[in-house]
This record gives structure tokens, C-alpha cells and sequence, in this order.
């Protein structure tokens, strides 16, 4: 099981006990961070956008090109369905009800990352410039919360189930279909069960409504649902440790957790990195951060988009396979 080092967990307590405001970016892992003081930030390192809290000094954004490049070279479906073929065998077995599988796909861009950041739409933007060989040379721009802190409360917002919005009647499409539903009742039981870990009287408040994002390739629907608890009155001296007790992310791994992790692992044969970490800002009391998806990483011989979905014992191969391939986009409107 992924669990954060206990030195990154006593980094962040105290600065949340400083009371200064700073950005953490966890890996997958939970044994790698970044982690600053706001005002100690270099943007030639790192630039963010967490919904509209941002060090990126507004000036007019560079021109596109005439045409942005934007090219795939898709895993072969052989190659997917063997990974595919491992997690489902092990739901068979009754290792697992649900998993995240995902997968590393190059693509070609005529856009730096930095171009990629300023352009693109979305709630949490991050872009990250360091060591390519340590996996910190990416750029995110996550449409998915992990967990807010307001007003002694924590929230959570798992996303779970996709579809092309150009369909016709797609959100009714989406909401009455039976495998997605069932993959959300359990994402958001296992999110109930992560928070219950740090809080008291926790609920879940909406359940399961619409999204629309915006993408390069036309636009897509998400699912998500609202979850909260009550934090104790101490809450602010322990903020890494109640991270910690989330990690790694129900959405993106799968339930059982422990058990589904060691599957996904055996079945993407590759490293996540950042990918599908944690990245936030904690400023005195409150705090905002999201699951690290919709992620491009600058590596030597070029760029790479990490991308997944969630598997059931009811996934049909081809449909996964489809959505994985959709989810490979730029948001750009």
C-alpha cells in the first residue's frame, strides 16, 4: 500500500501550523514532493491556477500556432486488453470490485508545457518544471477536487463515469447506465469510509450530477458526488496526517484499496509519478487540492499523456478502451 513518508506529512503539519500559505504536489507514491511557501515560489519552476489563486502574472497570452499539433500514438488493443484482462481475472477471483486502470500514451504537440498551461482550461492547473529523470517535468490541469477544508468541515468530490456530450441524449445515456452507477456507489462509499478516518457526522450531500468539460476534441460529462465530515477542533495541527489518511486517492485506484493497488500496479507495467498524486494550497485554515489527472510529462524522447478509467466485473474491454483514448485531450474551448 502507497503511503505518504512520514517526513512529507511533518513538512506540511508545520507549515500549516506556521500559518503561512503554501503549495504541496505529492506523488502517486506518497515518497516524492514539492513543497513551498507560496512566497517562496519561483515561476520559472513552478506555475498555478487553483481555481483563480494563481502566481501567474497576467499578461496577454502568447498566439496559438496557425494549427496546434495534436497527435496520438494510441496503445495497441492487444497491449490494453492484456492489461485489462489482469484486472478482471482478479475481480473474478474476488480480489477486487473496482480498479483504476490507466495507462502511458505518447503524443506529439507543438506546444511547450508552458504554452499548455496558459491555454488550457481548467479548475486546478499546475506546471511544474524539474527533472525529467525524476518525473517532475509535467503539466496538469486536473478537473477533479481531491478534498477542500471550510469552515471546519472537509469536503470531498469524487469523479467517476465519462461520456462523449455530442451523443444524443448523452447525460440521459450516462446517468441510466448501470456499470457507471455501480462504479460511482462505490467510489463514493470508499471516499465515505476515507473521511470517516479524520471526521465525524459525514455525509454525502449531492449525489451524482452532471458535468461538462471542455476539450480540444469536443466536449465530455463527468459524474461526481459531494461528501463531507466535521474536522476536530485541532484539525489545523494535523493537516498532513489527514491527507495522508486519504492517500492514494480512492477514485484512482479502486476498492479494496490495499489489494487493488498491487493489481493495478502488476497490470500498467509503468510508473505514475506525479500522475495521479495530490496538489493543493492550504492558507490558514482552509484548504483546496485536486487529483492529478489530465497530465502531460516532458521526457527525453518527447511528451507523454497518462490516462485511466475504473473497471467492474460488468467493463466491456472495447468501451474502456474507448474512454481511455478520450480522456487523451487538451482543453482547450
Amino acid at each position: 500500500m502507497h503511503t505518504m513518508k512520514q517526513d512529507i506529512i511533518e513538512r506540511i503539519n508545520l507549515l500549516a501550523q506556521e500559518g503561512d500559505p503554501f503549495l504541496f504536489v505529492v506523488n502517486f507514491q506518497g515518497d516524492d514532493a514539492f513543497i513551498q511557501k507560496l512566497s517562496d515560489i519561483d515561476p520559472q519552476e513552478c506555475l498555478y491556477d487553483f481555481e483563480g489563486m494563481s502566481n501567474v502574472v497576467r499578461q496577454v497570452e502568447p498566439p496559438f500556432p496557425s494549427e496546434v499539433q495534436w497527435e496520438v500514438d494510441a496503445p495497441s488493443y492487444a497491449s490494453y486488453e492484456k492489461s485489462f484482462d489482469i484486472v478482471k481475472n482478479n475481480m473474478l477471483m474476488g480480489n477486487s470490485y473496482l480498479a483504476n486502470l490507466t495507462c502511458k500514451v505518447p503524443v506529439r504537440c507543438n506546444l511547450s508545457l508552458h504554452d499548455i498551461f496558459l491555454h488550457a482550461k481548467g479548475k486546478y492547473k499546475l506546471l511544474l518544471r524539474g527533472h525529467e529523470e525524476e518525473n517532475r517535468h509535467f503539466v496538469c490541469f486536473s478537473p477533479e477536487t481531491f478534498v477542500k477544508v471550510k469552515g471546519g468541515r472537509v469536503y470531498s468530490y469524487p469523479m467517476k463515469g465519462t461520456l462523449d456530450a455530442s451523443l444524443p441524449q448523452a447525460e440521459e445515456m450516462l446517468m441510466a447506465d448501470a456499470k457507471e452507477a455501480a462504479e460511482h456507489a462505490t467510489i463514493v462509499d470508499l471516499i465515505r469510509n476515507d473521511l470517516s478516518r479524520v471526521a465525524e457526522d459525514v455525509r454525502v450531500d449531492k449525489y451524482r450530477y452532471v458535468d461538462v468539460l471542455h476539450t480540444n476534441k469536443g466536449d465530455i460529462l463527468q459524474t461526481s458526488s459531494e461528501i463531507s465530515g466535521r474536522l476536530s477542533r485541532n484539525y489545523q495541527a494535523h493537516i498532513g496526517d489527514m491527507l495522508a489518511a486519504q492517500l492514494p486517492a480512492g477514485s484512482i485506484t479502486g476498492a479494496p484499496k490495499n489489494k487493488t493497488v498491487a493489481i493495478i500496479e502488476e497490470a500498467e507495467g509503468y510508473d505514475r509519478g506525479f500522475y495521479t498524486g495530490i496538489m493543493g494550497i492550504y492558507d490558514r485554515g482552509e484548504l483546496n487540492s485536486a487529483v492529478m489527472i489530465r497530465f502531460v510529462e516532458q521526457h527525453g524522447d518527447g511528451l507523454s499523456f497518462k490516462a485511466g478509467g475504473g473497471i467492474t466485473s460488468k467493463s466491456d474491454c472495447r468501451k474502456e478502451y474507448d474512454e481511455v483514448l478520450q480522456k487523451i485531450y487538451l482543453p482547450f474551448e
